[in-house]
């Protein structure tokens, strides 16, 4: 917390109470992957080319640009003898191949919570397995997970209703998910499975990540009794929409997604007395200072600090050289 919120925070009957969610924000993989890019920069200069927004959040995505990073879909428009970063949701096998046949300089950013994902399923194919990869069709790890994989090869399922009609494969079955899913949600999908396909093996870890349970379990003690909860994140961030979706299941009487503090409605927190207040993990801390510091200049405040656990994880940055 800024000393300028806290400071001017006094604990009053008559204050809003604010639940601030720990912890809330960046995670390791997300510092990693924006300081790649930063790292890329200084080292390199501009322009640095990023494959796909390098996380879900347009605040992150227009300060790198201000610096200097060019975000691209297609490696065709990456100029030659410039540098490439992968986002941290990682890509295809395709796209490394191309990367390495064109002699880019590719800089890996994938997290390795999504790397470890990639890992399971190429072992679970060389083992002879069909793999089932629960996850929301379309989304960035989604594409980048199948495409470790030959075509034919992963079946993807998103809902329990998916998973119950889910026809039997003639090779034995794996499962895998996204690391970014609700833990409820995957694990009720996960249960169908193994209730239909008594063979399935899954990872012997969690595939959801760390910093994902923990944003989730925090924002479960901040939203009981809250009138609101107000979740920073980006529409794009699959893991603040899960949050939204867990406070609203824990008791929250509202909860919304705040793409931009600086902007958003404050009229929807009119009349409460408790709110909840958290941030993805693709969400920097600035946005969650200004919006605090915006509810503070409407009315007086009383910030209550809910901790779940303290993190402590840091990944080691990736190796910077030619492909």
């Amino acid at each position: 917390m800024s000393s300028e919120v806290t400071e001017n925070t006094l604990k009053s009957p008559a204050a809003l109470m604010v639940r601030l969610a720990s912890p809330r924000g960046f995670c390791a993989g997300v510092e990693r992957a924006v300081r790649t890019v930063e790292d890329a920069l200084a080292v390199f200069g501009a322009p640095v080319f990023v494959r796909h927004e390098i996380v879900h959040n347009k605040h992150v995505v227009d300060r790198l640009k201000a610096m200097g990073a060019v975000f691209i879909e297609d490696l065709a428009a990456v100029a030659d003898g410039r540098p490439v970063v992968f986002s941290a949701h990682g890509a295809p096998q395709s796209a490394y191949n191309e990367a390495h046949d064109r002699k880019l300089m590719a800089i890996d950013a994938t997290c390795p919570l999504v790397l470890k994902v990639h890992n399971e399923v190429r072992r679970r194919i060389a083992e002879g397995r069909h793999v089932i990869l629960v996850g929301h069709h379309g989304h960035p790890e989604i594409v980048g997970t199948t495409g470790q994989a030959p075509a034919g090869a992963v079946t993807i399922i998103e809902t329990i209703a998916e998973a119950e009609a889910l026809q039997p494969n003639t090779k034995p079955l794996a499962y895998v998910t996204q690391t970014t899913l609700s833990v409820d949600d995957a694990a009720a999908i996960i249960g169908v499975l193994e209730r239909r396909f008594p063979g399935i093996v899954g990872p012997r870890k969690s595939d959801i990540c760390y910093a994902t349970q923990n944003r989730q379990e925090a924002v479960k003690k901040i939203a009981p009794g809250a009138d609101c909860v107000l979740v920073v994140g980006s529409p794009q961030s699959s893991n603040s929409r899960r949050l939204v979706e867990a406070a609203l299941a824990a008791g929250a009487k509202a909860a919304f997604l705040v793409e931009d503090p600086a902007a958003f409605d404050l009229s929807v927190t009119q009349g409460a007395r408790i709110i909840g207040v958290t941030s993805g993990a693709s969400a920097p801390e600035d946005l969650v200072e200004t919006l605090l510091r915006r509810l503070a200049e409407r009315t007086l405040i009383a910030i209550e600090t809910v901790e779940h656990v303290r993190e402590d994880v840091v990944f080691k940055q990736p190796m910077m050289m030619a492909g």
